[in-house]
């Protein structure tokens, strides 16, 4: 028997559970899977100290990258991306980080039809848009960062003129407005200037249908949210953990 689990902050919304309590049922699997809710990442010490038969964990909002001087070791791609969302335990107890979100977000992208305009907004600058930002320009997408607090070459919300909307047609929302039970959130954009051209796209799967994604579906714009880039980046996860 062996210990995954999830490490966060407010994390009751997650689906994972869920998913690795369902896939280990079916293919029956004596594993368990568990929340560890923290209120800093430093516990992180503590979690595998006190569960020794941890053998991974998956890592959420707002730790993806203040857990990274807490690993022994980062793949190549989790380095590039300056993000970690998996943790595999070594056999010799060290650990290693990954990113299988740019994976989860990449394999959710193309099983779209093709973008006429390869044009993307990133709303947010945490962890999450790291993984993100990195498939979008893998893709060659011609993309600007959306921040309440921009850094140089990023965009402030008050930025977000008619000309800026209607330019970059993919916009996608990294940040955690309108997860449950803060469903009436959503990120301050122009929700008024979306257009059926548009497609809108929210790393958000609880609720199934966000503020972001309601508003813009409103305005005749397809729209996702990120339950299928949480399949796909946990069974990447799950892959990484049996290697």
């Amino acid at each position: 028997m062996a210990k995954f689990g999830l490490v966060g902050k407010n994390i009751s919304y997650s689906f994972s559970k869920t998913f690795f309590t369902i896939k280990f049922d079916l293919e029956k699997l004596n594993h368990t899977y568990v929340n560890f809710d923290i209120k800093n990442i430093n516990q992180l010490q503590n979690i595998l100290k006190d569960n020794t038969e941890i053998k991974g964990l998956n890592v959420t909002i707002p730790y993806k990258e203040d857990v990274i001087p807490y690993l022994d070791r980062i793949d190549k791609e989790a380095k590039k991306i300056g993000a970690v969302n998996t943790i595999k335990i070594l056999n010799d107890g060290r650990l290693a980080g990954y990113n299988t979100d740019h994976y989860g977000f990449a394999k959710a992208l193309t099983s779209f039809p093709l973008f006429k305009e390869k044009t993307a907004l990133v709303l947010g600058s945490g962890g999450a848009s790291k993984a993100i930002i990195y498939v979008l320009k893998a893709m060659n997408f011609d993309f600007k960062v959306v921040s309440r607090t921009p850094k140089e070459g990023q965009l402030s919300y008050k930025a977000l003129t008619p000309e800026v909307i209607n330019k970059y047609k993919l916009i996608i929302n990294t940040t955690p407005l309108g997860t449950h039970p803060n469903v009436t959130e959503c990120p301050n954009i122009p929700y008024n200037l979306i257009t059926p051209s548009h497609f809108l796209y929210d790393l958000i799967y609880n609720p199934t249908e966000t503020e972001f994604l309601k508003r813009g579906f409103a305005k005749g714009a397809t729209v996702s949210n990120g339950m299928k880039m949480l399949e796909y980046q946990a069974k990447k996860s799950w892959k990484i953990w049996n290697l």
